[in-house]
């Protein structure tokens, strides 16, 4: 028997047996309770009771009066909390720590294969026809139409995985456990907003487990702030609209900084004894600097202009270089990976008839697992070149700290992590 726990103002009981499961709503009733019952202190998530459901169950009580208050009407909470499920999945799946990381080419390759180019090439040509068209929406965002079915294509193949949970029972259990619990109860309130819009039923409002939602992935509150109505229906539907998730994929970047008319970055070659260390998002240049250090296309072509321009080592300096660019930054926006805003610009770059990455990766290299990470944050941190905390993550602080490391040794300072580094950084058994 699998327990449903329902809104709180419904005071009925109801049986559903499905495909011999036998499911319980059960009936319950409410006191009003104040905002501080779901503040970040909140004692119903934190009751920890030996039935986590029951204390969810609650917590959703909580939930719905406080929401009440912030405007989200009777019959809101009603679709929204009738029947509400727990999941524990997507507890687990918010606190897993992936022990084993991807180097960039093996993101990459999977991200720029030869099925994905193809299949988005062939998606490119479809939507250049019919009532609206890519083009023309792509034109009135100022973005690149590749672009936009390069993240279509990342977030969602293509429309074909938009992921089937319910975005209400996921923030909702998400805002209940509490380790991010002021984000997702801000996403929950922002969905229930979404309900009360008459934008989408709860029944077709599926996503992911931590609430993203529809063929390009917003958040609630992305779509609150960026979903556009594009195909006049009077609805912003990013789960089964195609020019709705095109438009509002375009409007979010071109609010987010994209700048029109510029490219996101390409790959170029460096000179012989060019310093690494300058691949440093901190150390920005125009394009023509960067020529002057004698940075080139690699066919010869003039680098295109960019004002504000960084130099960008994926795989330290064995692998290929790229200069990236202001709408570089612009699509770290939509996703904060660097491997995740490479994948985007290179997709489009193929969708457009372009070439994929032309300098080989250091595929001989082994990822680090994140123990092996933290374990390298914490050698350096001891030595004296800080990574801030040791979480088995490398961002800016963990590369700087390698940066300064590899210059005290007399390496090349590109900033990027090894085997060999570690192996370096540990101590000699005795």
């Amino acid at each position: 028997m699998q327990i449903l726990y329902c809104f709180p103002a419904l005071e009925r009981l109801r049986w559903v047996a499905v495909l011999g499961v036998v499911w319980v709503m059960v009936a319950c009733s409410s006191a009003p309770l104040s905002k501080a019952s779901v503040s970040e202190s909140d004692p119903v998530a934190s009751a920890g009771t030996a039935d986590p459901a029951q204390d969810f169950f609650r917590w959703v009580q909580a939930f719905s009066a406080y929401a009440h208050t912030e405007g989200i009407d009777d019959n809101t909470l009603h679709s929204a909390f009738d029947g509400i499920q727990y999941l524990p999945n997507a507890i687990a799946s918010d606190q897993a720590q992936p022990e084993f990381t991807r180097n960039v080419w093996d993101y990459l390759d999977g991200a720029v294969s030869a099925l994905r180019v193809s299949r988005g090439q062939a998606k490119l040509q479809q939507l250049r026809v019919g009532a609206v068209s890519l083009d023309a929406i792509a034109a009135r965002y100022g973005m690149p139409a590749e672009i936009l079915v390069a993240i279509w294509g990342m977030e969602s193949s293509y429309g074909s995985n938009t992921g089937n949970l319910s975005t209400i029972d996921a923030l909702a259990t998400l805002g209940f456990e509490g380790r991010r619990g002021p984000w997702a109860r801000a996403q929950l309130l922002a969905a229930l907003k979404i309900l009360q819009s008459g934008d989408i039923s709860r029944a077709q409002m599926l996503g992911s487990w931590a609430g993203a939602m529809g063929q390009t992935q917003f958040l609630p509150t992305s779509f609150l702030a960026y979903a556009v109505d594009a195909d006049g229906d009077g609805k912003r539907d990013i789960w089964g609209s195609v020019p709705d998730v095109m438009a509002s994929t375009a409007n979010l970047l071109a609010r987010s900084g994209w700048q029109a008319g510029q490219t996101w970055g390409l790959e170029v070659r460096l000179p012989p004894g060019f310093d690494p260390a300058l691949a440093d998002p901190a150390v920005r240049r125009t394009t023509p600097q960067w020529a002057e250090a004698g940075v080139q296309t690699h066919d010869g072509a003039p680098l295109p202009m960019l004002v504000d321009s960084a130099l960008l080592l994926p795989a330290g300096a064995q692998g290929p270089a790229f200069v990236v660019g202001p709408n570089f930054r612009t699509l770290l926006r939509y996703n904060n990976a660097t491997s995740y805003a490479l994948a985007v610009g290179l997709l489009a770059q193929r969708l457009a008839g372009g070439p994929g990455v032309q300098a080989g990766w250091p595929r001989d290299q082994q990822a680090l697992t994140r123990s092996q990470i933290q374990a390298l944050q914490t050698a350096l941190n001891a030595q004296g070149f800080d990574t801030g905390v040791p979480d088995g993550v490398v961002g800016p602080a963990t590369q700087a700290g390698v940066r300064q490391y590899q210059r005290s040794q007399g390496l090349s300072a590109d900033g990027y992590p090894t085997q060999d580094l570690l192996q370096r950084l540990q101590p000699t058994p005795q």
